[in-house]
């Protein structure tokens, strides 16, 4: 075995650009790697909580050593036959003496340990626990004060003084300026501890100091500690967090995939446990503590929140007592820019109470596990009635319960949790995936989620934006022929038993997707990818009719033709060609988008910049275009009409501890004379908007 491992190592040797035995955590192109997994031209998925958690993935990297098999297919880096691999390979020799001996573990190769070697550490992946630990916290070289600013320069309608009407009274504004700030300090060591805390102002909001209204100078406040094995105690969660057990029944933590190019291994959903919450976003995450403990093969975790939410109120009865209070509506978009979005600020406190126990064979290949929530609100939520909505979840209080299990046999992933709800309804995921041979991988799945089943903080596999009314089956396979060639497929056939927003009826739809690879060498890379999609939609939209009612199939279909390449080490050009096509109800409308990327890099300097040009008929036929942006951040805007929209990314690195990135971006519009409505309206054909980053590293 150490011949082998010795044989290894001077492979790696050889290639200079392997790391070293135990490297410190080297940068990852993570916009790369989420263009990948996500699905293309989706607005139902929440881009920046999914990035953030995945972000924690890789600030958090897995111990190749002690990682279960549940934990090494979180990363969605590694096929079953490589994950069964590196487990037997344990099993056998004992762990790992070096990241360089991954080069020995059967169906592992250069290219898949390249990319896996960023979510991976070795040993403990503690910091030296022979410190104390308030020194260890001083001493980290993670740690880090980062500033954004972005300000859209057209003035918006909102940002124009008043108008006032002839009843006298005067017209809505935002209450704030136009700019938005940003502010978040880290320090973290992976497996260790995180601590942190994050402040956001939205652009209309006030900067302003306002206990009545929870305004502390930015509008949004967010701090988490977090500590990792503490004697038995494998976490110890203070402040926001996010939870993440099974296959996101109960706990869904926001990171969930769905469709996309990655076929195979986005279907499931992986047991990562309690995370610290860093985005900015104002909902979808707990505040209080979060406990797990871990015993030999089990462990449980204990969850505590008590977080206010966003909400519009009214009276049940004639009387001015908050007894008489109910909920109309949550407010998920978190912001605050105009008195009447501010009364909706904290109106409602959350309690949540829950927790999880999980038990983990010896050899990583069971997992099994249940989970619980209750959720209290301070006041009754009942929804203005529609004919869609009447099984959505009315009252004060929910529970929901599950049992999940993971098991890894020979080359398959078996996966499933079933749930319910104290409505009734139930919640059902099972599937597989499977590595048929070393050049196809196959994943199936099947949900069955009742149209009266409720779960906040639910995010599994689903076509809708939660899971409820639906049925399906999805198939997806990934083939790769010869190394240079790999092909990716899905079909996914779903029906929705009760009435849908828009859909009143029930209906049924399907969506594929094709994708077709090109690597010769790892300078080069070409795709061609094409999916479609058909679902339901009323015929007319004209307010909520008597039943029956008519619906049409709505027919989308989009392409992409894309060629990236390394001229050298300094610079590199992509190029990419979309289109799309709608067929409603015999009127059929089309839209086509060409965009032109590329980067250069000298010194402790890069530029990054691209133009693109489009031409879509209608909104329906809009683009989805993915941009780099500054770090950390996430951007993927749809595009409608016609114009060009271009953008310049500059990052300069001032010395050891100071990082800038400074973005300019401008669509501008062949087909308007004003861009957006309301008091987002801006009375012109173009939107400039600017982006300034400062990253300040306390040590190094």
């Amino acid at each position: 075995m150490k011949a082998i491992t010795l044989i290894a190592i001077l492979v790696f040797l050889m290639n200079s650009h392997v790391l070293s035995q135990q490297p410190p955590q080297r940068e990852i192109d993570l916009e790369s790697f989420m263009e990948r997994l996500f699905p293309v031209q989706d607005e139902d998925l929440d881009y920046e909580s999914i990035y953030e958690v995945l972000l924690q993935l890789f600030l958090n990297p897995m111990d190749v050593n002690r990682a279960s098999a549940e934990v090494l297919a979180s990363s969605y880096l590694l096929d079953p036959i490589q994950i069964s691999s590196l487990i037997a390979y344990r099993a056998k020799y004992g762990p790992l003496i070096s990241l360089y001996e991954l080069q020995a573990v059967p169906a592992f190769d250069l290219k898949t340990i390249e990319q896996i070697l960023p979510f991976l550490t070795l040993g403990t992946g503690v910091s030296n626990q022979t410190q104390a630990f308030w020194k260890r916290v001083g001493t980290e070289e993670q740690a880090y004060f980062m500033l954004r600013h972005r300000r859209t320069w057209e003035t918006r309608k909102g940002f124009t003084p008043a108008d006032t009407s002839s009843t006298g009274k005067i017209s809505s504004r935002y209450l704030g300026d136009p700019n938005e700030l940003y502010l978040r300090f880290r320090i973290q060591h992976a497996r260790d501890f995180s601590l942190g805390l994050t402040l956001d102002k939205d652009p209309g909001e006030q900067f302003t100091w306002d206990s009545k209204t929870a305004r502390y100078g930015f509008n949004f406040f967010s701090f988490h500690f977090t500590k990792y094995y503490v004697g038995k105690w494998k976490t110890i969660a203070l402040g926001d967090f996010q939870a993440q057990f099974g296959q996101g029944l109960v706990f869904g933590a926001g990171y969930s995939l769905g469709k996309g190019a990655e076929t195979v291994p986005t279907v499931r959903r992986s047991s990562v446990g309690i995370l610290p919450y860093t985005a900015a976003l104002e909902f979808g995450f707990l505040r209080g503590a979060g406990l797990t403990y871990q015993s030999g093969n089990w462990q449980s975790s204990l969850i505590a929140s008590n977080a206010p939410r966003d909400g519009r109120a009214s009276a049940l009865l004639d009387t001015l007592s908050t007894e008489g209070l109910t909920i109309n509506s949550f407010n998920q978009s978190g912001l605050h820019r105009t008195s009447s979005e501010l009364s909706t600020k904290n109106q409602f406190r959350e309690v949540s109470l829950g927790g999880n126990v999980q038990f983990s064979s010896t050899s990583g290949k069971l997992q099994a596990g249940s989970n619980y929530l209750y959720t209290r609100f301070d006041h009754p939520w009942i929804k203005e009635p529609t004919l869609y909505n009447q099984f959505d979840f009315a009252g004060q209080r929910n529970s929901v319960g599950s049992l999940y299990m993971n098991y890894n046999w020979k080359n398959f992933f078996l996966f499933g949790e079933s749930a319910i709800s104290q409505s009734g309804g139930k919640g059902n995921v099972i599937g597989f995936i499977s590595s048929l041979s070393k050049q196809v991988d196959f994943s199936v799945l099947w949900r069955k989620y009742d149209k009266d089943f409720h779960s906040f903080y639910a995010n599994s596999f689903s076509e809708s934006t939660k899971p409820a009314n639906e049925q399906g089956v999805y198939l997806g396979i990934q083939v790769k022929p010869i190394p240079k060639w790999k092909i990716n497929a899905y079909y996914d056939y779903f029906r929705f038993p009760w009435f849908r927003y828009r859909v009143y009826a029930p209906s049924k739809g399907y969506e594929w997707l094709a994708r077709i690879s090109f690597q010769p060498n790892r300078n080069l890379v070409a795709f061609f990818q094409i999916r479609e999609e058909q679902k339901d939609r009323n015929l007319s939209d004209s307010g909520e009719p008597s039943l029956p009612y008519q619906i049409k199939p709505l027919n989308k279909v989009n392409g992409l033709l894309s060629l990236e390449y390394n001229v050298s080490k300094t610079f590199f050009f992509r190029s990419r060609i979309l289109f799309s096509r709608v067929n409603y109800n015999d009127q059929k409308s089309a839209g086509f988008m060409v965009l032109q990327d590329a980067q250069y890099s000298f010194s402790k300097f890069r530029l990054t910049g691209r133009i693109a040009l489009f031409d879509t008929d209608d909104y329906d036929t809009r683009l989805y275009a993915f941009e780099n942006n500054v770090l950390w951040t996430f951007s993927i805007p749809a595009f409608s009409g016609q114009g060009m929209r271009y953008y310049l990314l500059a990052q300069y690195q001032i010395n050891s501890q100071i990082t800038t990135y400074f973005r300019f971006s401008r669509t501008s519009y062949t087909d308007r004379e004003s861009i957006s409505s309301g008091l987002q309206e801006i009375d012109g054909y173009h939107q400039s908007e600017t982006t300034l980053l400062i990253r300040y590293m306390l040590h190094r």
